[in-house]
């Protein structure tokens, strides 16, 4: 789809489409010239072994005339296992650049990150769109990086494990919150968890797989993917851990509080955290694991701290679209620590991608992102 062709993405609203195996496919954002634009595209490929672990999602944000003003690639990585990963990128007003600030068209570019590469799925992928958008603020901001953080680890949350059962996708993300959370995942499977974090807070996150329970053995060295998203679907943090059959955990590097202020800092990671809201904790477990191990869940805990006082915002001179993207509600809180669903009540449109057809592949249950690979049977 050239970007004469391209179809409008209305902040607030989530679409559903196919990315092809090749070529780039365009989406059409008309801005103003005072609001910050988040664009996020979630891919998945069919199931099956015939991956590349370099391939995966490019996006990029894009004025009228080409010219690049954000870019973000997420890979499949090491596991090489089929599964969701998302990338973001952003149209966002700073004083400190002029391009990309004036209002006008705008265009959402996705691609394959490797279509090229050795082993790359040659089908077209599964796609979901996301667009996010954030007014500026009543007064004007700091203009210098935020300074020094806690980044000290703490010590991992203790207690008695709650069953909590992970959601198939982040539309339907299951909401946790400080405790000490287990499900049990499957190879091939991945688990969408959401947890709420207001300004002024740090979230602390780490994941243990439990013994396998099985008389296999043998040693997969990147056996789960735990992936850290912010509310505009944007990737913060992850991290790989091996198994062996046994017990094995690992967390996530610290992260800095929730602040807008992030946004000022060099790197992408803190600048990831310049939000309040939902942050999506995304649980894989390769494939591979079943090869050595069989097919049956494998234990798997989340251990989750929130540290902190919450403060206020920003102090918005609008609202964000939606409306409550980028705020906690009691509402959130109940749910995260009572077990309870929030759910985002969110409508997917179909958007049909040139000789790709009319949305007929994509899967039925919308927002049904869990994808069970290649299955070997247990004696």
């Amino acid at each position: 789809m050239s970007p004469a062709d391209a179809v409008e993405l209305v902040p607030g609203r989530s679409y559903r489409s196919t990315l092809p195996a090749t070529g780039t496919v365009h989406y059409r954002l008309e801005l103003d010239g005072t609001t910050n634009l988040y664009a996020s595209a979630t891919v998945v490929p069919p199931p099956g072994r015939d991956i590349s672990v370099i391939d995966g999602v490019r996006v990029s944000v894009r004025d009228s005339e080409g010219r690049s003003c954000d870019a973000d690639t997420s890979s499949l990585g090491a596991g090489g296992s089929p599964h969701p990963v998302a990338a973001w990128a952003m149209r966002e007003i700073s004083p400190g650049r002029s391009l990309c600030d004036d209002a006008g068209t705008y265009y959402l570019a996705v691609e394959r990150a490797a279509p090229d590469a050795k082993d790359a799925s040659p089908d077209p992928w599964e796609m979901e769109l996301t667009t996010v958008s954030e007014p500026a603020l009543e007064e004007t901001g700091p203009t210098r990086a935020p300074g020094e953080w806690n980044s000290a680890t703490p010590a991992p949350v203790t207690g008695q494990p709650q069953r909590r059962a992970g959601g198939a996708g982040f539309a339907e993300a299951t909401p946790v919150g400080q405790g000490v959370w287990r499900d049990g995942i499957r190879p091939g499977q991945t688990l969408f968890f959401k947890v709420p974090v207001d300004w002024g807070q740090q979230l602390h996150a780490g994941a243990e797989l439990g013994s396998s329970g099985s008389d296999g053995s043998g040693f997969v060295a990147t056996a789960l993917d735990l992936d850290l998203y912010n509310p505009a679907r944007g990737h913060v943090e992850d991290l790989g851990m091996s198994y062996n059959g046994e017990q094995k955990s690992k967390s996530l590097a610290p992260l800095p509080e929730a602040a807008h202020v992030n946004r000022l800092a060099p790197g992408r990671r803190t600048g990831a955290m310049r939000f309040a809201g939902s942050y999506y904790l995304v649980a894989h477990l390769t494939a591979e694991v079943a090869d050595d191990f069989g097919d049956r869940p494998v234990p798997l805990t989340l251990r989750v701290r929130v540290s902190g006082a919450a403060q206020e915002g920003p102090g918005y001179a609008g609202r964000t679209v939606p409306s409550d993207v980028f705020t906690v509600t009691g509402e959130d809180r109940d749910a995260a620590a009572g077990g309870g669903t929030t759910g985002d009540g969110t409508a997917y449109r179909v958007l049909a991608v040139g000789g790709i057809g009319t949305g007929s592949a994509l899967l039925a249950g919308l927002g049904v992102w869990t994808v069970v690979a290649r299955r070997r049977a247990l004696p």
